[in-house]
Order: C-alpha cells, then structure tokens, then sequence
C-alpha cells in the first residue's frame, strides 16, 4: 500500500498520491522541488540583482522558503524557526569569543531531541519525508555561519587557513539575512548548504564577479564578462537526476536491501553470489541538487556550476579509496565536517569527526554502527596507501593493476559498511555482519594494527614547507578542498 503513516503537510495533492499510489508527503516533497526549480529561473530573471534591491531578494526567497516548508511538513516547519532563532539568540546576547561553541551546542541538541522524538515517539525506521531532514541542513549553514563569524571578529589573518579567510564573516549578520540564508527556497528542502558569503554575493549579484584568469593570475579580458546562463547545467542535472532515479528504482525493486539479511538467501546461494547482490543494491546513484553555484570559467570561455554541488557520481563509482568516495559523496556535508570538525579537534580529528556525522544523521543505531566502521576502513585504507602505494608507482602497468585492486576493495568496502545505515536497526545489522564472518572489519584491524602510519600532527611538524606551500596554493581556489592534501588518505 501506499502510505502507512500520515502526513502533516498539505493534503491539496491528495487525489494524486492515490491515483499513482505514493505517500502523500512524498509526493508534497517532489512537487515542491520542482516548483522550486521552475521558481528559481523566475527569481533569477525577475528578480535579477541589476533591477532589484538585496533587500527585496531577501524577503522572497525567504518567504517562498517558509511556504514551501509549511506546504510540506505543517507546523512541524516551526521547528526550523525555532532552531534558528534560539540559535540567532546565542549569536547576538553571547561574547564572539565563544559563541561559536555555545551555536553548536545548542543548534546541534536541537536537532537531536526532534530526531529523537520523530524516531522513536512518531515512527521508528519511517523513511518518508520528514521535518528533520531541512533541519539538518540548517544545523550545518548555522554552525558552519558562527565558527565563520568567530573567525572573521575573533581571530588574525595570520592565524586562519587560506579557506578560513575566503569564508570569514566580518559583521554579525541582521535576522532578515540570517533567515534568508538558513530558510531560503532553493535550499529549504534539500539544501544542499553553502557558505554565507557565497549567498550574500549571490543576492547582491556580486556571484557573477570571478573572472578569467591567465597563468599569470591576472584577468584575461579577452572573455567578455556578463551573467552567464545556468540552462545547460540544470538541464544536465535534472536528466542525471531523472536517470539515477530510474535505476534505483529498478535496481531496488530487483535487489531489495533486506535481502542481505534474508535467512532463505543466505542459505541458498554461495557465498560469492552474495557479494555479487551484496554490491549491485548499493552501486545506485542519488540525485544531486540545484543551486545557484557559479564558480568562474573554464579555460575556453564556459561557465561552471560546480560552487556548491554536492555529488561527483563518476568519481564515486570509480573511487579507488575510501577517502575519495567521501570527498565526492554529500560532498558540502564533508566540507562541513572538515570546516568546523577536522580541521579544529585538537585530538584524533578523524574519530571525532565521524562521531558528529553520525549524531548529525540521527539517532538510529545503524548510522552510529556504520560510522564506527567507517572509522576503522579510513585508518586501513590509510595504512595501505602509506605502506604499499609507492610500490607500485614505477610503471603505468603496476599502477594500473594497483588502481584495479584498490577500486574493488573500495567499492566492497564501501558496501559493506553502508548497510546498517540503511537497515537502521542493531540487529538486522549485526545479522548481515555476521554472516559476513566480520570479515572486513578483521582484516581492516589486522592491516591497521601491523601497517605503521604517522600521525597528521607528526606529519606537520616534519613537513611545514609543504603544508605552508599547499596553503597558498589553495589562496587562489578556497573552494578546492584546499586542505585536503593534508588530510591522509
């Protein structure tokens, strides 16, 4: 049957959830992404910075973001206010010094009492569109706004990373801002998140301003400068979305998930017909999202739109390291994660970033399941490149047969890690890892345990050229994960 649970948002689509028997707040969330789309080429033309004042643009996206919220999920859509004004109030009554600590606290135990109340008040395991879903991108655009204003009233330029300083905000913003940019319509639903100076630029029309570039860093003029169109990009994005929707939908309807853990499966079919199912079910595409996102120009002249996407699905399908895959997965959620976790925890920053991943995506212990493992892979992985990689850098054959290995080991890796988070429950997850025999969890602690690898600390200490040189290579492109080369891999 269609729906098992109710909905809280509008029932105008009603007749349609029933004539193609979908859950109504599922069909409200898609009908309203497209709306927002259709909206988006409407207040770019219509509303365009050149004809309109900021002001204006701020109150319109702001006020079709709460209507869309509202459309979608009720009086459950007060919750975003409620986030972001306690969280606006921390801001302004609390000392910058330490304000930025006192917003995460607070935003982020926010969201984690609605998760918990939506999990296990409401409908453990529901997997319809939910309100916490938009707050967990506006716990990313409020955390990621106060560690950028600490950065911007608190700190020195010489103290800041090269994308500290790009992202630093340097006047507290007013609450028409503020709320433009946390419940805005083009991100209210799905996000993805995007830093505030990028939205600031972009509603005051200063997001068209990256210009062309020579090899010496100096403008070429030869390009001429004016509003570049997004059509082909969100043509393109849309089509891709369209056909990683279809192939989910067949690919699940043929591999449902809970097959993994189905007793008549596991007894009937060898064990490597079960990873051959074990990887099919997960190797889906997701669809990505929308924003404005300019990003400058190619080298011939073409705009991108890449400032603020949040999926690379061949670099994902083609990932041959556990990193790379996270680097082009949610990939503003990992920008997120490194901004105001990585890159500040004094103490093992890899740990301590997957456990704020996994409390960011609720409560289910599934997620937490899959990010303790997560954990374990990214240390093996890590210890592999360190120890074998150069080994096999002296031909193209030897590289080739290392890219091939690391690929498989990282798409089943990746497979057999995600499970949980999508089972949810303790024990359907630990029946699928046991009839695994744990294996990639021992071999992963096995490779860790025997492989050494320097810490990030020791690295830096013994190499503070190079990390100084990567820093200002990154002054020209902050949106390059510019530190990631930091990062081991």
């Amino acid at each position: 049957m269609a729906t098992s649970t109710s909905c809280t948002g509008s029932t105008l689509l009603q007749p349609i959830s029933k004539i193609i028997d979908l859950p109504l707040d599922q069909v409200n969330f898609v009908v309203c992404q497209l709306f927002a789309l259709v909206t988006a080429f409407w207040f770019r033309l219509y509303l365009h910075p050149s004809k309109t004042s900021p002001f204006i643009r701020h109150v319109v996206a702001t006020l079709l973001g709460f209507y869309l919220a509202l459309f979608c999920f009720g009086w459950y859509a007060l919750h975003f206010l409620v986030q972001s004004g306690l969280a606006y109030g921390v801001m302004i009554f609390t000392s910058v010094e330490h304000m930025h600590k006192y917003c995460f606290v607070v935003t982020l135990g926010y969201l984690c009492f609605c998760q918990v109340t939506r999990a296990y008040v409401f409908d453990y395991g529901m997997y319809s569109a939910d309100f916490t879903g938009p707050m967990m991108v506006i716990t990313q655009k409020i955390t990621s706004l106060a560690f950028e204003i600490h950065d911007g009233l608190m700190k020195r330029e010489e103290h800041l990373k090269p994308s500290q300083k790009y992202l630093a905000v340097r006047k507290m913003p007013s609450l028409l801002e503020y709320l433009s940019y946390n419940c805005n319509f083009m991100g209210i639903l799905a996000g993805p998140t995007c830093s505030y100076n990028d939205y600031i630029a972009f509603i005051k029309g200063r997001g068209y301003e990256p210009k062309h570039l020579e090899s010496n860093g100096k403008e070429d003029r030869k390009f001429k400068q004016s509003d570049p169109s997004p059509k082909r990009d969100v043509i393109q994005k849309v089509c891709t979305c369209a056909l990683s929707l279809m192939v989910y939908l067949v690919i699940y309807t043929i591999c449902p998930t809970v097959r993994v853990i189905d007793d008549t499966f596991m007894a009937s079919n060898p064990f490597y017909i079960q990873v051959l199912f074990f990887h099919s079910f997960t190797a889906d595409a997701i669809n990505n999202a929308a924003g404005f996102g300019f990003n400058g120009y190619n080298a011939d002249g073409t705009p991108k739109w890449d400032r603020i996407s949040n999926l690379r699905i061949l670099n994902i399908e083609f990932a041959t390291s556990f990193k790379m895959f996270l680097d082009n997965w949610n990939i503003q959620t990992a920008l997120w994660l490194k901004r105001v976790c990585y890159e500040r925890c004094p103490y093992n920053p890899t740990a301590a970033t997957f456990l704020l991943s996994a409390i960011w995506h609720g409560v289910y212990p599934g997620y937490y399941l899959t990010f303790i493992t997560g954990i374990v892979v990214t240390m093996a992985a890590r210890a592999v490149r360190h120890n074998v990689r150069q080994h096999f850098l002296g031909s193209a054959t030897l590289k080739l047969i290392y890219d091939v290995i690391t690929w498989f080991s990282t798409q089943m890796a990746i497979c057999y890690t995600v499970v949980p988070f999508v089972l949810l429950a303790v024990g359907p997850s630990l029946k699928f890892y046991s009839s695994w025999y744990c294996c990639i969890h021992l071999i992963c602690v096995l490779l860790v345990l025997v492989l050494p690898v320097k810490s990030r600390r020791t690295k830096q200490q013994e190499q503070p050229s190079s990390v100084q040189a990567n820093e200002q290579n990154c002054l020209s492109s902050p949106h390059n994960n510019c530190n990631q080369k930091q990062k081991a891999t």
